[in-house]
């Protein structure tokens, strides 16, 4: 029998999940296979216990705050999925060294970090926008206008800013 904690655990991560428009299914596939359907749909259920770790590493895989997933905090933001800060790759390697620099330092550090090397795309959090944002000298905002400006972000991005 699931006790309170874990269900109350299980429900915020269905509801990240359900935010971000993924089914248990859509998980494995955008996973490619890390986090099997069967296993997530289980932690959200309660009935299978979650390490500290894997709870950080889903939180890393949906690009959200360990915190976030934690009960006991605020609920999570209803509303729909978050909008997704992606970086294009392909275009950020067209841009100019001087633009593009600092932010494909940036990028190649997340991806050794994550072992992410797809070469396309790599998704990025707030807090990384912040970062960057120091590191550009520029508000979160105007460094999002920037990077839509270059074409390394989705417009759909200034959503995710007006969400900070």
């Amino acid at each position: 029998m699931p006790s309170e904690y874990a269900k109350s655990l299980g429900a915020r991560l269905r509801a990240i999940r359900t935010q971000q428009g993924l089914s248990l299914h859509g998980v494995e596939e955008k996973s490619h296979g890390r986090w099997k359907a069967v296993v997530v749909g289980s932690y959200e259920r309660g009935d299978r216990a979650v390490t500290v770790q894997k709870l950080a590493e889903l939180a890393d895989f949906y690009g959200v705050p360990m915190s976030e997933l934690l009960p006991g905090g605020a609920a999570p933001t209803p509303l729909g999925p978050t909008p997704k800060l992606v970086i294009d790759l392909e275009r950020m390697q067209q841009l100019p060294q001087e633009k593009a620099g600092p932010l494909a330092r940036y990028v190649a550090t997340i991806q050794s970090q994550r072992g992410d090397y797809n070469g396309r795309v790599l998704s990025i959090r707030q807090e990384d926008l912040r970062s960057l944002a120091v590191i550009y000298d520029r508000s979160p905002g105007d460094l999002t206008e920037e990077l839509i400006n270059w074409g390394v972000l989705d417009p759909e991005a200034r959503r995710a800013v007006d969400a900070f």
